[in-house]
């Protein structure tokens, strides 16, 4: 119950990677430095195959296990973008683009699938196939159903597929995992409130967007508190306004901007149901034309039972039974990991980063000691699922 020796060999070169990643982050599907840097790793490992240009920017490296072939496959999955954040972590390796930065560790997530795959390429102890898969734009691009669309599960036929995310706050050496919905489905709101511009002296003149939207907004909070089950979760938040230009001008409009995020489906749909009634409703009251367009992004994170119990099996081979949370609470951050765990079987775990700034943060780095944890959960599982 320890990390394995291998890791050791190559941590202060994966450290370095994981740095370098960092001190050069990009964004979204623009990955192409990233891309290469993994492409050219894989290579350099032995790795069977590797495929570029997936899903835009995705990479996809295939290895074949010494015993078999028995027809059995996993996928690993790493995400490799960064955020649009000014990094103020004060670290020497800290981004060198201003306005970017890795701030929720998918540098560290590739490093840690990186030393995963050399170990599985040299040693090869294992029946079937491993996918390990790079995917870009996953902070609200949804760069794995971009993969999916390009054909991720036809060109590389994976029975199961797996996912690690780091979680600050939890020890490094400590794992938690859970199934069912364990991350929330992601949905964005635009409201448009349109009145009649005038002076500000004769609000009498015009038909003002401004207390409809102070109405709208107060409204809209009680969609969860007196609509949803209050043993379900959900969250609406309004985090943008705009509008008005000057102080004794009645503006035009105003423009609303926000977020929606459930567990449940059926909670999904009725929220999107009450919004668009509310917003209408609101708008006919008070007189003004009120627009909402609801986008649905990605869907809600959900578990397979019998993945999720593998997972803490293959966890707790590597850091003890003791260090596994196996009924780790939900979280209505989102994750487009998801759009994999619908068209496959499969799990997301998360891994301690130690007590770390928060994810997002501008401040937060993720803990190069959660390294020799990540590699070695990731070939442990590999043995389990694909034991000769």
């Amino acid at each position: 119950m320890a990390v394995e020796r291998w890791v050791a060999d190559q941590l202060d070169e994966l450290v370095a990677f994981r740095r370098d990643l960092h001190t050069y982050p990009e964004l979204l599907y623009d990955v192409e430095r990233t891309a290469r840097r993994i492409t050219e790793a894989l290579r350099a490992a032995g790795i069977d195959e590797v495929v570029s240009g997936i899903g835009r920017t995705g990479v996809v490296g295939v290895i074949r296990g010494r015993s078999g072939p028995s027809g059995r496959s996993i996928g690993l999955r790493a995400d490799m973008d960064a955020l649009p954040i000014h990094e103020a972590s004060g670290v020497p390796w800290a981004s060198s683009r201003p306005g970017i930065m890795h701030a929720c560790g998918h540098d560290g997530h590739t490093a840690m699938l990186i030393g995963a795959a050399r170990h599985l390429a040299r040693t090869r102890e294992f029946d079937g196939t491993v996918y390990v898969i790079f995917q870009p734009a996953e902070e609200g691009g949804a760069g794995a159903k971009a993969m999916i669309d390009d054909g991720l599960f036809e060109r590389f036929p994976m029975d199961e597929v797996y996912g690690l995310h780091n979680r600050p706050g939890l020890a490094v050496g400590s794992f938690a995992v859970a199934s069912g919905p364990v991350m929330a489905s992601v949905d964005e709101i635009y409201i448009r409130v349109e009145g009649k511009g005038g002076h500000a002296a004769y609000p009498h003149n015009a038909v003002d967007p401004i207390p409809v939207t102070a109405a709208m907004i107060q409204a809209l909070q009680t969609i969860v508190s007196r609509n949803v089950d209050p043993l379900k979760s959900a969250v609406v938040s309004i985090t943008t306004i705009h509008g008005g230009d000057a102080f004794n001008v009645i503006p035009q409009a105003i423009e609303l901007t926000g977020t929606v995020r459930t567990l449940d489906a059926e909670v999904r749909s009725q929220i999107e149901e009450r919004l668009n009634e509310a917003v209408a409703g609101i708008g006919l009251a008070f007189g003004v034309t009120a627009l909402l367009t609801y986008t649905r992004c990605y869907p809600a994170m959900v578990n397979h039972a019998l993945n999720a119990a593998l997972t803490g099996e293959a966890a707790s081979a590597v850091a003890g039974s003791s260090n596994v949370m196996t009924n780790s609470p939900a979280s209505l951050g989102g994750e487009d990991f998801a759009f994999m765990l619908e068209r496959r079987p499969g799990a997301m775990i998360f891994a301690g980063n130690g007590p770390s700034a928060g994810l997002h943060h501008p401040a937060y780095d993720f803990n190069d000691e959660l390294i020799p944890w990540g590699c070695s959960y990731w070939t442990t599982l590999v043995r389990q699922r694909l034991s000769p």
